[in-house]
């Protein structure tokens, strides 16, 4: 492996690979491939679901009836009080001018129900669903732009299934552009900040870029081999790629920056700074890339293609950090270091000097009593979990108002809450379409049901349930309105709808909390027993950030409540966090203690460990400032989800950063001595600091 790491750094072959970079970006940006990535999202809430799901399939039951997917638009009319006979003469000329001027719709507007208190009424319309997001958002903008508002009390909004997809296109649109530009900014002014040279953060920049637009244009391939691509897992591949390929560059500058103090030659400095880093940033990447292909496991589409869209942005990363940025820095001349050149003799990494050995110094007087310090604390922020709740819906997710769940609020004070999105039952032979009706009239929570569609082939029937469609309470009803639907119509009923799909969504994403968890944890574990040849440090590190996890879940539990006053959480948020969290944070325990084993194997398990952290300490901090800089950047995005991800994962790599790397695994690690490399001949060592074997 370390003959292919210092591949870059040959005479001939740092030109050659940067030209292949450099050509490469040419190609994709003459090609237009990033710009077909973003075109190729598809954020309707249905894409989301596995095949599998029973409102999946009651989705290609009625597709199979109606002959194309339809999504229903919902305009609502309503006036404090009751509507006026102007109103009514509004309405009237709005529905001659929605025909008239929107195109694209299915079936014309016309009214379909007025409220019993004469306060609302309901123009319904349906557009056909063809898998292009445009083909929905520009029909229901254009009906907004000539009807939506209020005017001197009468307030018009559009919602329905059509409403709520058009917002979330149109939010996801919204987030790629200004998350990269949010992102690279930040990673911009935090690598100023690092190296206070005007020259060098140029290289890194070049290379995180060409990663993330490299990531764009395979990621595009998986498209078209049918990985499902939402915003949500796009936005988090910007951060990913951002955040760990400044990590890669991070640590492979400050080795190659202490090798060029030792040598004259750039090339055999970055040899050096390969074969010392390159493995640990190999390692590392691996271990974040096996995470996130345990995701690709998931029944939930938008998890399971989270994995390779996740897994191809670290590839990406670590391979533009391995190849571009080495092949870079090899042709720059040292004066890229201005003002702080290295030169040859003055010092740099000394290992008996500086703020972090004087930390590990102070550690290891009484590491017992520093690392008991340390769980406690985190024990005491994992108290904050009790405070978890799963009200976060379709309908109160976003951190600013939108048309759609304004449009529901109004239907809800005049109809029944699920009128604006009811339940759709395909009742497959339309002979037992009268004892479907009768069995779901009986179940305690429907308000009313309506024949949408009958065939001869099977038949529609709407369900409007008393509850909002999106809430708790609906979506815990759905169960016994199939099980009434099942004992009617037999197995070829299917209950579907809006409701349905958040309640399987729910539903598939317990199944993969279950499945994933202790599936991320094995693969982790093997890498870490690969990478420092032993088991009881591979143990503790999982267990250091196992519960760095949960003290991090549970202080932003805390915040989402108490500070940033959300809803609730979404239930898929904390499979997200761990992932990333035990990924990203297992990165910087391979940082510390693959360095640590090599400083082990000539000065002994204590010395080893007080070095490691002296000449780590720094360039980790700063990377892990760094990642979580660029994930909080999608707490300021509109949508409650990546907001409470984002400060979660911030705050946890920062926990991990300062706290459990600097603190808490340096404590363990000098309370256990030598026996951390058990069963490694470094366990045999003694403890006076002799070294052991390493490398027999």
């Amino acid at each position: 492996m370390k003959s292919l790491l210092l591949l870059p750094t040959g005479p001939r072959a740092r030109w050659v690979t940067v030209l292949v970079w450099f050509a490469a970006m040419f190609v994709v940006f003459g090609t237009n491939i990033p710009g077909k990535f973003a075109d190729a999202e598809n954020n309707e809430s249905i894409s989301y679901l596995p095949g599998d799901a029973e409102a999946t399939r009651a989705l290609e039951a009625q597709k199979g009836l109606v002959g194309s997917e339809q999504a229903p638009v919902v305009i609502v009319y309503r006036r404090d009080g009751g509507l006026t006979a102007a109103d009514k003469t509004r309405i009237r000329g709005n529905l001659a001018e929605l025909n008239r001027n929107v195109e694209g719709v299915s079936r014309p507007f016309t009214i379909s129900k007025m409220s019993r208190d004469g306060t609302a009424i309901i123009v319904t319309s349906s557009i056909t669903s063809t898998g292009e997001g445009e083909d929905i958002r520009e029909p229901v903008e254009k009906a907004r732009d000539l009807v939506s508002g209020n005017f001197d009390g009468l307030q018009v909004d559009i919602t329905g299934p059509a409403g709520y997809a058009a917002d979330s296109i149109k939010v996801f649109e919204s987030i790629n552009g200004t998350l990269f530009a949010a992102a690279f900014g930040l990673v911009f002014i935090l690598l100023i900040l690092i190296y206070r040279s005007p020259f060098l953060l140029w290289l890194p920049l070049i290379a995180v870029g060409f990663a993330e637009i490299g990531a764009r244009a395979v990621g595009f391939g998986l498209t078209e081999l049918g990985v499902t691509v939402n915003g949500q897992s796009s936005s988090i591949l910007s951060v990913l790629v951002l955040g760990a390929g400044t990590d890669y560059a991070l640590l492979l500058i400050a080795r190659y920056r202490e090798e060029l103090r030792h040598r004259e030659s750039r090339s055999e400095s970055m040899r050096k700074a390969l074969a010392g880093a390159g493995p640990a940033i190999v390692a590392s990447g691996l271990t974040v890339i096996a995470a996130l292909l345990c995701l690709s496991l998931a029944e939930l589409n938008s998890t399971a293609s989270m994995g390779p869209i996740g897994a191809i942005g670290i590839l990406m990363a670590m391979l533009s950090m391995l190849t571009l940025l080495p092949a870079m820095l090899v042709i720059a001349p040292r004066f890229v270091f201005w003002p702080k050149v290295p030169r040859v003799g003055t010092g740099g990494a000394d290992a008996e000097h500086g703020p972090w050995r004087r930390l590990g110094d102070r550690i290891a007087k009484r590491p017992r009593p520093v690392w008991v310090t340390a769980v406690l604390v985190l024990l005491v922020m994992c108290l904050g979990l009790f405070s978890y709740n799963d009200n976060l819906t379709s309908a109160n997710g976003y951190v600013n108002e939108v048309e759609a769940v304004r449009g529901e609020e109004s239907i809800a004070k005049a109809f029944p809450g699920g009128q604006n999105v009811p339940t759709e039952i395909v009742v497959g032979d339309p002979k037992k379409l009268a004892a479907v009706e009768r069995a779901v009239d009986k179940v305690d929570g429907v308000a009313d049901r309506q024949v949408a569609l009958r065939t001869p082939q099977g038949a529609v029937l709407n369900v409007i349930l008393e509850d909002e469609p999106y809430s708790k309470p609906a979506f815990n009803l759905i169960p016994e309105i199939r099980q009434a639907a099942h004992r009617a119509g037999g197995e070829s009923t299917l209950v579907g709808g809006g409701t349905a799909v958040e309640h399987d969504i729910r539903e598939a994403n317990q199944h993969d909390v279950k499945l994933i968890v202790p599936i991320v944890l094995l693969v982790v574990f093997l890498i870490l027993i690969a990478l420092l040849r032993a088991l009881t440090a591979p143990v503790m590190l999982i267990g250091t950030v196992v519960l760095s996890f949960f003290a991090a879940l549970g202080i932003g539990f805390e915040v989402s409540d108490l500070i940033f006053d959300f809803p609730g959480t979404d239930p898929s948020l904390p499979l997200y966090v761990f992932v990333f969290l035990v990924a990203l944070g297992i990165d910087y325990n391979i940082f510390l203690m693959a360095r640590v084993r090599e400083e082990t194997a000539a000065h002994g398990t204590r010395e080893g460990m007080l070095r490691g952290l002296a000449v780590t300490g720094g360039v980790i901090t700063s990377a892990g400032i760094v990642l979580a800089g660029t994930f909080s950047v999608l707490a300021v995005l509109p949508l409650v989800f990546l907001a409470e991800m984002g400060f979660t994962v911030a705050f946890g790599v920062l926990l991990d950063t300062f706290l459990v790397r600097s603190v808490l695994v340096p404590a363990l690690t000098l309370d256990i001595g030598s026996r951390i490399w058990w069963p490694s001949h470094l366990a045999r060592e003694k403890e006076t600091g002799e070294p052991g074997a390493a490398g027999r």
